[in-house]
């Protein structure tokens, strides 16, 4: 196996290219898991869901001003195409004379979609949206950065979103903590908002109401009411159905965490966004399950989920604190890995520079 400094003259020597990704490819590092398709094993009661508050003008008398749409939806995840030895120049200014430093990366490009099977919001706004509407696309990139690593950062994500966002998240990737055996242990989470008093009281704040609506009606979406050991999607434990919905023959995992308030990541927003609904984090934990029975290409079958929360800020908090409310906008899903890319794209590798 190559050290970093082997491997970046290899990178310099063999120079950059662009070609399908292959599974397990060394050079992704920590990414080796990801290259392929992901999908819902069952996309008629699929495992994903969101939740989001959304300003919404209400009545005036109303002790609120927002909405909390609850989503049940049906996700593509994809990564298909590897770029190698993509190059950072710099200078070592330490040494002298000085010395050229040169950073590679290697990237995985992914595109998510994702469509609602069904939505519910309180107060029913008539704005949730039919079945099978389309919810979200993005995409973007993974990136393992090789050599040159800056305060450990050495894993990065960014991605683009129509609604007018874009997001660096990075992370520090360390083999000894987040490889290991057997199912992760997925941390409790609350999806109450930020800066309505500390804690916010859901029994004695009509301000939460909406959540309150939720938590003791939770959102079913498309799986039948009364399913054995399925008590719902809540907006207060919002983590609580990916530990229900895990594998139980899990032999390892591999956890990839990023977050954009690391360093110089970040979240920039359209203007109309920053003013009504700021995005100003992103929180995003993704567990690799490789389980032990064989999937469809003769390995370790593989199992994804993913807890993800970005933060929105709008209109001011009301626990005497300055600035604004943060609403925990939650994604959580459970997918398996049903295709290689080879197995669904045709390309070739191609030279770079």
């Amino acid at each position: 196996m190559m050290d970093n400094v082997e491997r970046a003259e290899d990178f310099r020597q063999k120079g950059r290219s662009i070609e399908i990704a292959q599974p397990r490819d060394a050079l992704l590092g920590p990414l080796k898991l990801l290259p392929g398709t992901w999908q819902n094993a069952n996309p008629q009661i699929p495992q994903g869901w969101n939740m989001i508050a959304l300003p919404f003008g209400t009545e005036p008398a109303s002790p609120f001003n927002y909405r909390l749409l609850m989503n049940h939806y049906n996700e593509k995840l994809e990564f298909t195409t590897v770029d190698k030895a993509v190059p950072n120049r710099g200078v070592d200014r330490v040494m002298s004379p000085s010395v050229s430093l040169d950073q590679f990366i290697v990237t995985l490009n992914y595109i998510q979609t994702i469509n609602q099977v069904r939505a519910a919001d309180e107060p029913n706004s008539g704005k949730a949206g039919n079945d099978g509407l389309a919810i979200h696309h993005e995409p973007g990139l993974f990136l393992n950065m090789t050599n040159h690593v800056t305060k450990s950062v050495d894993i990065a994500r960014m991605g683009t979103i129509p609604h007018g966002n874009a997001l660096l998240a990075m992370g520090h990737f360390d083999d000894s903590v987040d490889i290991f055996n057997g199912p992760p242990t997925i941390p409790a989470i609350s999806g109450l908002p930020v800066g309505v008093g500390t804690p916010p009281n859901l029994q004695g704040n009509p301000y939460l109401a909406p959540y309150k609506h939720f938590d003791t009606n939770p959102f079913f979406g498309t799986v039948p009411p009364g399913t054995p050991g399925f008590p719902g999607f809540n907006p207060v434990k919002p983590a609580e159905l990916l530990t229900l919905g895990m594998p139980q023959n899990v032999l390892r995992t591999t956890r990839l965490a990023m977050t954009t308030n690391l360093q110089d990541g970040g979240i920039s927003n359209i203007p109309f966004i920053v003013r009504e609904a700021d995005a100003s984090l992103m929180e995003s934990t993704f567990w690799i399950m490789e389980l032990d029975e064989p999937g469809f290409d003769g390995e370790p079958k593989l199992v994804m989920q993913y807890l993800q929360v970005v933060m929105l800020d709008f209109f001011p908090r009301r626990d005497g604190t300055a600035g604004a409310i943060a609403w925990p906008h939650v994604s959580i899903n459970t997918m398996e890995k049903v295709a290689n890319p080879g197995d669904t794209m045709e390309m070739t590798t191609v030279p770079a520079v």
